[in-house]
C-alpha cells in the first residue's frame, strides 16, 4: 500500500486504538460539520430570496420618493429645501447594531428606529405644501429603512457565505483526505499484524515440529540402545558345562535337546 495515501506509522495494536478513535472523531466531526453546512445554506437561500424581495421593492420605493420630493417641491416652492435644512437639528432614524447567531456563525444584524417625540419637521409646511412635504417625508422614512433593511441582508448574506465555504472546504478535507487516510492507515495496520500472526504461527509449527523430530530421534535412540543392551544380556547368560554323552565335558547341549537325556556325575540319583 502506498504510503501517500495513509499515515506514516508503526503497525502495532496501540497505533491501530488511536487510529480508530481518531477515526470515530473525524466520522462525528464530518456529520456536525454536515448538519451545520445544511443549516448555513438553508439560511443563506432564504437571506437570497429576502434580498431580492428587498431589492425589487426598493425600487419601487425610491422611485416613489423622488415623486413625492417633486410633489413637495412643486407645491412649497423652491426654497423648502433651505426651510428644511434649518429645522433639522438631530437625526430622527438612528440605527442599532446586534448580532445574530446561526449554526455557531455570528451575523452582525442592523435595525433602524425612529426616536420618539415631537420635531420641528411636523409644523413645517403649515402655509403652502405642507401635506405634500409629510408624504415626501413618510416616504423617505420607508426608503431609509428598506435601505437598512437590505443592508443588513447583504452584510449577513456575504458573512454567511465566507463562512459556508470554509464549512464546505472543511466538510471536503474530512470527507476525502483524513477520513481516506485514517481508513488507509487501519487497513494497512490490520494487514501487518495480520502477517505478523500468521508469521508467529508458522515458527511455532516450526518450532513444534523440530521438537517432534528431536523426540522422535531420542526415542529412536532409546530404543536402540535399549535392543543392544538386551542383546548383551543375552549374550552372556550361558548353561553351565555339564557332561554329555560319551563323557564330552564343557559342551552345550543342542537347542533340540532335552536336560533329561543328560546325566552329571555328581548327582546321587
Amino acid at each position: 500500500m502506498s504510503s501517500q495515501n495513509r499515515l506514516v506509522v508503526v503497525p502495532t495494536v496501540t497505533v491501530l486504538t488511536v487510529m480508530k478513535a481518531r477515526l470515530i472523531g473525524a466520522t462525528k466531526g464530518h456529520a456536525l460539520l454536515k448538519k451545520k453546512a445544511d443549516a448555513l445554506t438553508m439560511r443563506f437561500r432564504q437571506l437570497l430570496k429576502e434580498i431580492i424581495d428587498a431589492k425589487e421593492n426598493l425600487g419601487s420605493t425610491m422611485k416613489g420618493s423622488f415623486f413625492a420630493y417633486t410633489e413637495a417641491q412643486y407645491a412649497a416652492g423652491e426654497n423648502i429645501k433651505h426651510t428644511i435644512m434649518d429645522n433639522v437639528d438631530t437625526a430622527v432614524v438612528k440605527v442599532r447594531g446586534d448580532l445574530d447567531n446561526v449554526a455557531g456563525v455570528k451575523i452582525p444584524r442592523f435595525e433602524s428606529f425612529v426616536l420618539p417625540g415631537e420635531t420641528k419637521m411636523d409644523l413645517t409646511g403649515l402655509g403652502r405644501g405642507g401635506q405634500q412635504l409629510q408624504s415626501c417625508r413618510k416616504a423617505y422614512l420607508s426608503a431609509v429603512e428598506l435601505l437598512v433593511q437590505l443592508a443588513n441582508l447583504q452584510t449577513a448574506f456575504l458573512t454567511l457565505d465566507e463562512a459556508l465555504k470554509v464549512t464546505n472546504r472543511r466538510v471536503n478535507a474530512l470527507e476525502n483526505v483524513v477520513k481516506p487516510k485514517l481508513e488507509n492507515t487501519i487497513s494497512y495496520i490490520k494487514a501487518e499484524l495480520d502477517e505478523l500472526e500468521r508469521e508467529e504461527f508458522f515458527r511455532l509449527k516450526k518450532v513444534q515440529k523440530n521438537k517432534q523430530k528431536k523426540q522422535m530421534a531420542q526415542m529412536a535412540e532409546d530404543a536402540a540402545a535399549a535392543a543392544a543392551g538386551e542383546k548383551a544380556e543375552a549374550g552372556d547368560l550361558k548353561m553351565p558345562p555339564f557332561n554329555g554323552p560319551q563323557g564330552q565335558q564343557g559342551v552345550q547341549p543342542p537347542t533340540n535337546s532335552s536336560l533329561l537325556n543328560y546325566k552329571e556325575d555328581d548327582l546321587l540319583f
